[in-house]
C-alpha cells in the first residue's frame, strides 16, 4: 500500500493560505511564550523553568499550556 504524498504546487490556494495562517499562530505562540519565559523571574512561574522550555516544542499545547497555566499573574 503506497501513501501519496501532496507537494507544495499540488495544494489549492486556499490549502496554501490555511497552512501559512496555522504556521504564523504557533510561531507567533512559541516566541510569544519563549520570550514571556525567558524574561519572567522563576518565582512567577508554576514549576521549573528548565521542565517548561522542552515543553514549548510540544506544538501547539505547549505554548497555550505555558502562556495560560504556567504564569503566575504578578500583582499589580
Amino acid at each position: 500500500m503506497t501513501r501519496s504524498h501532496k507537494r507544495w504546487r499540488d495544494l489549492s490556494d486556499r490549502q496554501r493560505a490555511a497552512i501559512l495562517t496555522l504556521a504564523s499562530i504557533e510561531l507567533s505562540l512559541t516566541a510569544t511564550a519563549a520570550a514571556d519565559l525567558w524574561c519572567r523571574p522563576a518565582g512567577q512561574i508554576r514549576g521549573r523553568k528548565a521542565l517548561w522550555w522542552p515543553l514549548l516544542l510540544v506544538q501547539p499545547f505547549g505554548p497555550i499550556a505555558y502562556l495560560t497555566l504556567g504564569r503566575i499573574p504578578s500583582p499589580h
